[in-house]
């Protein structure tokens, strides 16, 4: 029974976590949920009897999945802004606002892209 007792504490030891880490789980958890219910409520692709729309549906599709990627970069971004203000890291800082510049640009990729082609 002493072995029970040993393998359950050692169990116990493993589950404890810090405020600090519960909150970073939870809002990495959050974070994910977001992204998921954005994606999920994106335009479906429908087979119709125009091959234009076809293709106009297919372009929204794959703009809405490019979008959902920037958007994983810009909240990555933050992250690495919010942890090198914290630590003091210039070079880390830099990488932030790079990914975050970066997730931007990818989030806004169809507008931009409009844009350009008037």
């Amino acid at each position: 029974m002493k072995i029970l007792k040993k393998s359950k504490e050692a169990k116990e030891d493993k589950k404890k976590y810090t405020p600090k880490q519960r909150l970073q789980r939870g809002m990495a958890c959050c974070y994910v949920g977001a992204v998921c219910f954005f994606t999920v409520g994106g335009i479906s692709v429908y087979a119709a009897g125009d091959p234009l729309t076809v293709v106009n549906n297919l372009s929204t599709f794959i703009f809405s999945l490019i979008r959902a990627i920037g958007l994983i970069l810009l909240g990555f971004g933050v992250v690495q802004v919010g942890l090198s203000l914290k630590s003091h890291d210039p070079s880390q800082r830099a990488n932030g606002f790079l990914t975050l510049a970066g997730g931007v640009i990818i989030t806004f990729a169809k507008e931009i892209l409009d844009l350009i082609m008037g």
